[in-house]
Parts: structure tokens; sequence; C-alpha cells
């Protein structure tokens, strides 16, 4: 029996009402941009400081490859990381193969970094990132003259030989990919003249935001077709930066919508990311009568921060627009749960990429908040959610807990859920909560005792 299936190994809890949410709490920091921090600060010259890193296995992977090719990156005693760079150029040839993990983004960012710079990598990972194929970001790495030698399909075990005079690249997206896009802008750093990279679909802009902060020539042009033209200048500088990583936005979500349902509620989220690439799920529950303030927006590292203060609401029920999902799409299933608590009918759509996230997520959230007593319809595409217009949700039955599939963000948005309801909400497991968010149960113990 797999260890993931074994009862005696998983961790059921059930989660009650414990009054409002108050005082302020901070969410961990976004991964896209602690990878991004890491790897430009490591091809600065100088020293980059970065406070609020996320420090998961994933991002620590991107860490040690660094380290690898020549970086001095150092955790403080405070909790700030110190990365002292090489600079453009500088990168030096690996003792022995790099171990991603599970970690795809590595991988696909730092393939980019080496295929323009003249030395030979090996990539290596777990059994699930060793599955996942590499080729979308092979083929255009190969025209800026890397050679790769790969497992069958593209695949971990991987070499990667950089080219000695790369060539600058002009590379039309053909499937919407935030990592081949960022695979092909960190190849052009050390390849002289422009590469051009032309997004039809645009998708999260965290690289070239962060290019940009470090002091990279970057430039974003928008065609009549409403594609994205991004411009890199080669044989770039990068300057050395103070970076706080801004909280995620998918992580706050959770801690949002517990504000706007439980009633008294009055919590400040400090330090969310609001790249608009990624926050959407803010701005539909404003829509639906959700207060949700910004407090001191700023600029950090090229990316928009605010606090955001949350306040119990009265929400209304609204057809979400399908053109949101891209900017949103791990947010649903929290969605779903605000929904719920609504007044009337709210309807979402174009969201067949919930079928293939961690779990089914339109099936498992169905039938996770039929459990717990809202009204519910999947269709093939999304849900229709009748609200309670602010009446409690009844809970699961004493006996019965939500089968979370291993899926994190269920787990949460039903941990959610259970916070404003009437007689609580069993989970068959928080175990897979660790992954991306071990926080979370202390935040809401935070929050509540304040």
């Amino acid at each position: 029996m797999s260890s993931h299936s074994d009862p005696a190994l998983m961790r059921p809890r059930r989660f009650s009402a414990q009054g409002p949410l108050k005082g302020r709490i901070r969410v961990p920091g976004d991964k896209s941009i602690s990878h991004r921090s890491i790897m430009l600060g490591a091809l600065a010259v100088g020293e980059t400081r970065v406070t609020g890193l996320l420090e998961g296995e994933d991002v620590l992977s991107t860490a040690a490859a660094m380290r690898a090719m020549g970086s001095t990156i150092e955790r403080q005693a405070n909790g700030d990381w110190l990365v002292a760079g090489v600079g453009v150029g500088g990168l030096l040839q690996p003792a022995g193969a790099l171990d991603m993990g599970n970690s795809g983004t590595s991988t696909r960012l730092l393939m980019g970094l080496v295929a323009s710079h003249p030395i030979t990598a090996c990539f290596v990972g777990d059994g699930s990132l060793s599955k996942r194929p590499m080729g979308r970001v092979i083929d255009p790495l190969s025209q800026v003259g890397a050679r790769f030698t790969a497992y069958p399909g593209g695949r971990l075990p991987l070499i990667v030989e950089g080219a000695a005079t790369p060539v600058p690249l002009s590379y039309r997206l053909p499937v919407a990919s935030a990592q081949v896009k960022s695979a092909v802008l960190l190849a052009g750093l050390n390849t002289p003249g422009i590469t051009t990279v032309i997004e039809p679909i645009p998708t999260r802009d965290h690289s070239e935001r962060m290019l940009k902060g470090f002091g990279a020539n970057l430039s974003v042009e928008i065609a009549s077709d409403g594609a994205r033209i991004i411009r890199l200048v080669g044989e770039a500088e990068l300057k050395p930066q103070a970076i706080t990583v801004p909280g995620d936005p998918s992580s706050a979500a959770f801690f949002v919508v517990a504000a706007l349902i439980v009633p008294g509620s009055d919590l400040v989220i400090e330090n969310v990311g609001l790249n608009p690439t990624r926050a959407a799920l803010f701005d539909v529950l404003r829509l639906m009568g959700g207060s949700i303030e910004e407090i001191d927006r700023r600029d950090v590292g090229g990316e928009p921060v605010a606090d955001l203060r949350v306040r119990a609401s009265a929400l209304t029920g609204i057809d979400v627009d399908p053109a949101v999902v891209p900017s949103m799409v791990d947010e649903f299933p929290v969605l779903f749960v605000a929904a719920a608590h609504a007044q009337g009918r709210t309807i979402t759509r174009g969201l067949e990429e919930l079928r293939v996230k961690e779990s089914d997520r339109i099936t498992v959230m169905r039938v996770a908040l039929e459990l717990a007593g809202a009204r519910v319809t999947e269709t093939e595409d999304g849900m229709i959610i009748d609200g309670t217009g602010g009446t409690p949700l009844p809970g699961t039955p004493a006996d019965a807990s939500v089968a979370t599939h291993l899926d994190h963000r269920i787990a949460m948005s039903m941990a959610v859920a259970g916070l404003a309801s009437a007689n609580g909400v069993g989970i068959d497991d928080t175990r897979p909560i660790a992954t991306s968010f071990p926080v979370f149960e202390q935040l809401i113990a935070t929050a509540t005792a304040a």
C-alpha cells in the first residue's frame, strides 16, 4: 500500500468557526519571484539581498544549482538571503549533476541560462519531474546554438552543452507558457544582439518585470493582434538589488475569502503581490461586493504590492467572465466557497483546465461543497452555485470528512468553508497543505486569536 493512501499516515482535522479574523498577518513569499530573484541575483555583479524568500524545496533546488555554477548564496541569521553574483557570462562549469528535485520551473529556466554560456550541465530530478517533457524548451534553445542530449521523449536526465557563440533568436511561442518565454529571455542575457519573444496569449510576466528591475534593456510592445512582442538587448549587465519578495497572491486568497465570509472579520494581509496576471480573484470578489482595500500600494523589484484590508461583506452572486480564468485559475476552488455564501447565483465557465490539476478540481469541489450543505451544480467546464445569502453552511456531518485527493488547494478551500460553517468541516488529510503553505493552520490560529 502506498504511503499516500495509508490511513495510518493521514492527518485528518475538523475546521470549525473560531470567531472573526482580526489583526495583521503575512503570507509566504511568491514562488515564481523567489526563483527569479536567486537566478538574477547570481548573474548580477555584486551582492543582492532577498527578504521573504519562499524557502520551499523547489526554490532551494534553484539556489543549489546557482551555487554549483559559481555564485555564493547564504541565508543570514535574520532570514534574509545574500546572493553574490558572478556576472552575466560568468557562470562556471558545475562539478556534478544539478539536482532539480521536483521543480519544473528551476529546470526550464536554468536550461535557458546555461544555453548561452560555454559550459555543460547535466540536469537530474525526482521520479515525477523525470516524467515531464522538456521538448518545448529544447526546441527554441537549440536555435540559440545549445546542444541537448536527453532521455527519450525529451525528458531528464538531460545534458545541455551551452553555445560558445550564441545566436539571437526571434521566437513566437506555439503555446502559452511563461516558463518557455522565460527560458528564451534568460538565454538572451548572454547573447549579443536582440532576442525577441512573441507571445500570442499573455502569460505571467514576472521575468520581464524582474529583468527590468535588475537593469536589463527590455521592452514590451503590443501588436495590432494583441500579441506581446518582448525584446531583450543581450550581453546585459545586471545590477544587484534589494528585493522583498511579495506575498503569494494564491496563498493570500484563502485568508481574503475567510475574512469576507466570517462575520465581524477585519483583517490586514501585509505585502501581497498584485501582479495583474495573478490577482484577478480580488477583482472578482470586489464585483461580488467584497470589501478589499489596498493600503500603501508600492512597487518592489518591478512588482506591484500592497497591504490588503479585508472586512466581512455581504456578497452577491455574479456571472464570472471566462476571460479572467488564466489570471486566477488556481483560485477557483476558494471562489466556489465564497460563492456558496453569496446572495443568489454564481456561474463559472471556461474552467476545463481545472480538471487536469492536482485533482479534478471541479468534481472534487462539487462533492466537497455538497457534503458541507452547499447547493451546487457541476457543468462540463465549470460550476453553478446557489448561495445561502450569508447564512452559514451547515458543515459536514459529524462522522464525514471531505476527500481532498492529496490536493492542497482543495484542503485549504474547505478549511476556509469550515471557519464560516455552523458545525465545522472535516478534512480527510491536512498533509498536502504543507507542500505549498506550511504555516496555513498557524496563521488561522493567529488571525482568530487576535
